[in-house]
């Protein structure tokens, strides 16, 4: 270690603090710096603070965010999210140990180059099976495209930037591209770079515009062009080489040099590639096309209100469109008592975890007898294949702030945090910006908008820890302690965060809060059904043709978001299931896809609305893979504080594992029936009490899949254990399996039947993709 490391933890504790609430904070700093815990930077960080030796090493080994041994220079976060799941991340996994040659039982190549961890959930479902070198995500991966996704990382620092462009003052129009997330990792980044390269050579006249999340994922990379005149053409599934060309379509260069040099290259162009300028068409669509209105037409947008055309930096964008009206309102105009009645009105519940009223929750924090009180946004958005709170933090940053601010201001708080996931680098970027916004302008701070009242909210990044989703873990967690929860009451409305009053409310939410005060509950309480009112996020993934982010009216049908605004099931597959709720919630079979997305209806059938994930799952998905997946997840991340999580958890996935290995006994089912009601009746908090409705649900609903594998069969040819892969006479013998087996189980035979040594299968499926004649068969 060349620098010294305690130098580096004296500069971060001076600039951090030294008190037991900045635990978590100096320990991402540290890991941050060096890619690990140093044993010698630990010691120091005890000896200047504090921080005791012990709380150090309960809360670094908590959270799955730290480390204690060297990692490699970059770091391969592989997603196994529910989406990345059924789509074949631990195949991707396997693919990427074996490209880099790392032993079983390490985590790093021998070279120290690359460091591979499996993380719950990336936030980027519709490109499952996704995976994040570094800050660049890749998406729709295979075992195969492994080599291809590690050089093009390694080529990215060959990439050249863009030529810079001069300022433009008189825009011909705006180039609008989303830039969230999702979208840069399916090539928005690339095409926004060609765009820019673009309008640098021909000095076309354009502004470049960045803006959220357009829900229409399947559709991404997209571009909207407005002319001068408002004129609108939209363009889906760009691929950056074209993007030159549909820019150079709609804006003309300007000086004589610049138009010369464009009508030879539209000649070239005709010449070379047959094609005229006209061949950008065939990206272009509109608003009516029968896909884009299926998919939109059924939603209703006010937490993702004006989707896909807010720059999500700007403040004056967001005031523009009447942003922070209602707080000015709230600040200058309305007592507690009016937003406290329009928020009850509303019928406005908690759009994460149980749906509690978020009127009355407000209403407990209000009455508290305390002079401090806080409140805290919980962006810890953990389930895996749900990404609706990255989505909103990306796109709408002032929204959720401007929530936040009200809610804060009716309560009595002058004090805030956003917890937000550390694994949300880009949500974490702009909220800060957002924040540092509304401090220049006076919206927070110490004088806010000269009334002499202070708030101040602040940041917080989660260190990995889903049971931190749950709001006594949460508050812990902002503590700077492990995140396990406690025993309610009292609840956090009288006794949260420092022993105060705290409000937590989820990103949603809050979201929803600004919209209600302009239009009036009235008109929020009007939409969806009589328990469930208002609309409601969801991350739509998993086996479906339109895959994307949707807010939908309470009270929409499963089928009708499935087929209507989904597509249905690609591939001519069989509709099987929708999981719903992420681990917390259930699986609800075809049959019931006519079930109300509504809290109690779906509570009726085993399912949740939980946070807003939403999973389609099709034939070729096993239901008892699908409980021990969901059940795998909660038990490691369960906070070990009671028994029954604990021990229940663990002994419920043992029989799960023995299903899928063919190896289950007489009984296990009653057993495991019998175990998921006494978890769910006996565990302390919300992971515990929900982590078995993966299991009741899938048993009451495809039981018969369960007693297959009693039988030691898997109907849908998914658990490894039980299955055989072998190559029947259609083989044509163009020896493509042989080439892409990765432990070379079968001897390429040229024009002749191959076969497959069963002894050295690892069962990994790629023979049976690559197959161009469908001749590799699943017994």
């Amino acid at each position: 270690m060349q620098e010294n490391p305690l130098h580096i933890v004296d500069d971060l504790v001076a600039t951090l603090g030294k008190g037991e609430a900045q635990t978590i904070a100096l320990l991402q700093a540290i890991q941050n710096h060096f890619g690990y815990l140093p044993a010698e930077a630990m010691r120091r960080l005890c000896e200047i603070t504090t921080i005791t030796p012990a709380r150090l090493e309960a809360v670094s080994t908590f959270y799955s965010q730290f480390r204690h041994s060297p990692a490699g220079e970059h770091t391969i976060a592989v997603c196994h999210g529910t989406a990345c799941h059924v789509k074949g991340a631990p195949g991707v996994m396997e693919a990427i140990r074996r490209h880099l040659n790392i032993p079983e039982g390490e985590d790093t190549d021998a070279k120290g180059k690359f460091t591979v961890e499996k993380i719950a959930c990336l936030g980027c479902c519709t490109l499952a099976p996704a995976v994040k070198i570094d800050e660049i995500t890749y998406g729709h991966l295979t075992p195969e495209t492994v080599d291809e996704m590690i050089e093009d990382f390694l080529s990215q620092s060959k990439h050249k930037p863009a030529k810079p462009r001069h300022p433009v003052t008189d825009p011909d129009g705006e180039i609008l591209l989303g830039l969230g997330s999702c979208c840069v990792s399916r090539g928005s980044g690339r095409v926004k770079e060609v765009v820019e390269d673009t309008l640098a050579q021909t000095e076309a006249q354009a502004v470049v515009k960045r803006v959220g999340c357009v829900g229409m994922c399947h559709q991404t990379p997209l571009m909207e062009i407005v002319e001068r005149d408002g004129t609108r053409h939209h363009y889906a599934n760009v691929d950056p080489a074209d993007a030159r060309r549909i820019v150079r379509k709609h804006f003309a260069p300007r000086g004589w040099l610049n138009k010369s040099k464009a009508i030879v290259r539209q000649a070239l162009e005709a010449v070379l590639t047959d094609e005229s300028w006209s061949g950008v068409e065939r990206y272009r669509v509109t608003p009516r096309d029968p896909q884009i209105e299926s998919f939109l037409s059924p939603q209703r947008h006010i937490a993702t209100e004006d989707y896909g055309q807010l720059d999500p930096l700007s403040l004056e964008e967001y005031r523009e469109r009447e942003g922070f009206v209602a707080f000015e309102a709230v600040v200058r105009d309305s007592s507690s008592e009016s937003v406290l009645a329009a928020v009850l009105a509303s019928g406005l519940r908690g759009r994460g975890g149980a749906g509690f009223e978020t009127g009355r929750k407000w209403r407990l924090v209000h009455d508290a007898p305390a002079k401090k009180k806080y409140v805290v946004c919980n962006g810890d958005e953990g389930d895996p294949g749900a990404f609706m709170d990255r989505m909103l933090l990306e796109s709408f940053p002032y929204r959720v702030l401007e929530g936040l601010m009200i809610a804060a201001r009716t309560v009595g708080a002058n004090e805030g945090v956003l917890y937000i996931r550390a694994e949300y680098p880009l949500a974490l970027e702009r909220m800060k910006h957002a924040i540092a916004e509304c401090e220049r302008v006076g919206l927070l701070g110490e004088d806010v908008l000269g009334t002499g009242q202070p708030l101040s909210l602040r940041i917080m990044e989660g260190a990995g820890a889903f049971v931190c989703g749950e709001e006594t873990a949460l508050l812990a967690s902002i503590e700077g302690r492990r995140g396990m929860p406690k025993l309610r009451p009292p609840y956090p409305a009288t006794r949260g965060l420092w022993n105060k009053p705290t409000l937590v409310n989820n990103v949603e939410t809050l979201s929803c809060v600004p919209w209600i005060l302009r239009h009036g509950p009235e008109a929020f309480a009007e939409i969806g059904s009589t328990e469930s009112r208002g609309t409601k996020v969801f991350a739509l993934a998993g086996k479906i043709h339109r895959g994307g982010l949707i807010e939908v009216p309470m009270g929409i049908t499963i089928r009708e978001i499935v087929d209507h605004i989904g597509g249905g099931v690609p591939d001519g597959k069989a509709l099987k299931a929708v999981q719903v709720g992420g681990p917390s919630g259930g699986c609800v079979p075809a049959s019931l896809i006519d079930t109300p997305v509504d809290y109690h209806a779906l509570q009726d059938v085993g399912a949740i609305m939980g946070s807003g994930g939403l999973v389609v799952l099709d034939e070729d998905d096993c239901m008892v893979d699908i409980a021990r997946y969901f059940l795998e997840f909660t038990q490691d991340e369960s906070c070990g504080k009671c028994t029954f999580c604990r021990v229940g958890t663990r002994r419920m996935l043992e029989i799960l594992e023995r299903l899928c290995a063919g190896e289950a006994k007489e009984g296990d089912l009653d057993l495991l029936e019998h175990l998921a009601i006494q978890v769910q009746r006996g565990s302390l908090c919300g992971l515990g009490k929900t982590a078995p409705n993966p299991i009741l649900s899938t048993l009451r609903h495809f039981r018969d899949e369960y007693e297959a594998h009693l039988a030691g069969r898997c109907p849908a040819g998914v658990c490894r254990a039980m299955i055989t892969y072998s190559i029947s006479d259609e083989c044509i013998g163009c020896t493509k399996c042989a080439q892409d087996c990765p432990v070379g189980a079968i001897d390429p035979k040229p024009l002749e039947r191959n076969v497959i040594q069963i002894d050295k299968c690892i069962r990994c499926g790629a023979c049976k993709t690559i197959c161009p004649v469908g001749a590799v068969k699943v017994s």
